[in-house]
């Protein structure tokens, strides 16, 4: 159990503050025949799928929607979640829990917020370095477009 002992600076009783993992949120935009990534603009810095943490009292999926227009200055629909990641050396700040989502993308991809540049990519052109633990997320993302059950063409919408 990750939990530190602190003393109440008015009253000297000991507290147990539990730390907990921080639920983040990441977005495979399908957009002309490949998928988004964005470029982080802030350490660390390397190719990353779109998203971001999830603030106090929102949903997952508003979360998703709000991380994919900050960063791609994108609107997305069909939105649907594909898996949950939780190693906790997934990032190395600090031990975050991401769900991932896909999702189609409508206008026109322009970098904003924590990105410094945005691409669209294929399975086979995928930039390096990939973040985190990008690089197994689209991984299992490819092997089930293979499999016909991720890529959103043929899926009804959700948003």
């Amino acid at each position: 159990m990750a939990h530190t002992l602190y003393l109440c600076p008015h009253c000297g009783a000991e507290i147990d503050i539990y730390r907990n993992p921080v639920p983040t949120v990441d977005i495979i935009i399908e957009i002309d025949d490949g998928i988004i990534l964005i470029l982080r603009k802030n350490p660390p810095t390397g190719w990353a799928i779109p998203g971001g943490f999830v603030d106090y009292g929102e949903s997952l999926e508003d979360a998703a929607v709000r991380e994919a227009r900050e960063e791609t200055s994108l609107e997305i629909t069909c939105l649907r979640q594909m898996h949950t990641y939780s190693n906790p050396d997934r990032d190395p700040r600090q031990h975050t829990i991401s769900t991932v989502f896909i999702a189609k993308g409508k206008g026109i991809p322009r970098a904003a917020s924590d990105a410094s540049d945005i691409g669209v990519f294929s399975r086979d052109d995928l930039p390096k370095p990939l973040m985190f633990d990008h690089k197994a997320i689209l991984e299992d993302y490819f092997r089930l477009v293979e499999k016909g059950g991720a890529g959103l063409a043929n899926s009804p919408e959700r948003l």
